[in-house]
């Protein structure tokens, strides 16, 4: 392991907080299995996200995809915050841990239908399962960490009362169904800043920031897996290597882009109060959704070109720059922190700009793709000029 452990054996250790300040604090094989079986749910919801697009449903598809993303971010998010605080590696942890991978694929597996059908109960019983999982672990925290008992009951608290309004709404008629969505979404995120303020847990910055950057990789290299096979599947057809080469040089400069602007900036730093740390983990769900995003849109852009795209030409061009430029605009906002108005946020600016107005070019892709190239080299320079870290 890459961590002490409290006292007691690895069949059950007492679920003390971890210090926030420790050393050499990484993530554990556990949290990487975790994000592996997590990104099946996404790459499922990208995929329906695609089909939704490419039969002409742009509304539909693009609400479908908004809410299901929601679930597995969050389920995500709640799980890596607590670990970060509360990760004891005792068999109980594990198991618990594992039931929530469980409830991951039960996710995974209704994400089409709740995307395509709007018929949330199978990846609704996934996600409680998950959740439920958490209270468990909430409760076993209150249980070992008297200071922070009230926050960790809150926590189980609020979850619970919260799942069972997910679980209610069920049976509420069809004309409730987004209302009650939205009431839910904002419970589950008024959970943690209400739980919080009876004391913070001991989160650790930069174990933190390592997760994130770790679900951020996989995802990226989720969306070129996806974009490997519809380019594959292309080729399968009438359609040429030379024909579809601007969009295959176009995707990997964007996808390239996308992991350099991520990198270049250093987050634990910043993350250094509950405010900071609750934009941090809620800006994610933008970035996460953008970038599975991106690869449907590439889809969607092979779908016109093989002639099963069913949406006007500037709405096609539109599902792969928007993402692109939502993830460059929320990157920037994350990571500017409370530093003033300067060169650099002019240039990413100027570059979300422009990544919107290649929507308008014979080749969206490919000119996205030399957009966000020209962006991280005058990042990069204007960094190293100024003697400070790219992008800060």
């Amino acid at each position: 392991m890459n961590h002490p452990q409290p006292s007691g054996s690895a069949w059950h250790r007492p679920m003390l907080p971890r210090p926030s300040t420790e050393r050499h604090r990484t993530a554990t094989v556990l949290e990487l299995f975790f994000d592996l079986c997590f990104v099946t749910a996404v790459a499922q919801t990208a995929a329906a996200f695609e089909h939704e697009l490419a039969a002409g449903k742009l509304g539909h598809g693009v609400l479908g995809y908004v809410l299901v993303f929601f679930a597995i971010w969050w389920a995500w998010m709640n799980f890596t915050w607590f670990a970060s605080a509360y990760d004891t590696d005792d068999v109980p942890y594990r198991l618990l841990t594992l039931l929530q991978i469980a409830g991951a694929l039960v996710l995974a597996a209704g994400a089409s239908k709740a995307l395509e059908e709007y018929d949330f109960r199978v990846i609704t019983y996934g996600y409680v399962v998950m959740r439920l999982a958490m209270v468990s672990q909430w409760l076993r925290a209150a249980r070992s960490d008297p200071e922070r008992r009230r926050t960790c009951l809150r926590y189980a608290a609020g979850i619970l009362v919260v799942q069972i309004g997910w679980v209610a709404r069920l049976w509420l008629p069809d004309g409730a169904g987004l209302p009650s969505f939205l009431v839910l979404v904002v419970a589950e995120l008024a959970v943690p800043a209400w739980a919080e303020r009876a004391g913070q847990t001991t989160w650790h910055p930069h174990h933190i920031a390592e997760r994130y950057g770790l679900f951020t990789l996989i995802v990226l290299g989720e969306s070129i897996t996806a974009a490997t096979g519809t380019v594959r599947a292309a080729l399968d057809t009438s359609v040429s290597l030379g024909d579809i080469a601007p969009l295959v040089v176009g995707g990997l400069l964007t996808v390239f882009a996308m992991w350099w602007l991520y990198f270049t900036q250093s987050a634990a730093e910043k993350l250094n109060s509950l405010a900071t740390a609750l934009r941090w983990g809620y800006g994610h769900y933008v970035v996460y959704a953008s970038a599975a995003a991106v690869a449907a849109g590439l889809a969607v852009e092979i779908a016109h070109l093989t002639g099963h795209a069913h949406l006007e030409r500037p709405v096609i061009a539109a599902a792969y720059t928007v993402p692109v430029a939502l993830y460059v605009a929320v990157l920037r906002l994350l990571h500017r922190g409370a530093v003033k108005f300067g060169v650099l946020d002019v240039i990413w600016a100027a570059g979300v700009l422009a990544v919107l107005a290649v929507t308008f070019t014979p080749s969206p892709v490919l000119a996205t793709g030399c957009v966000m190239s020209v962006l991280v080299a005058a990042v990069v320079g204007v960094s190293y000029r100024a003697g400070h870290p790219a992008g800060a």
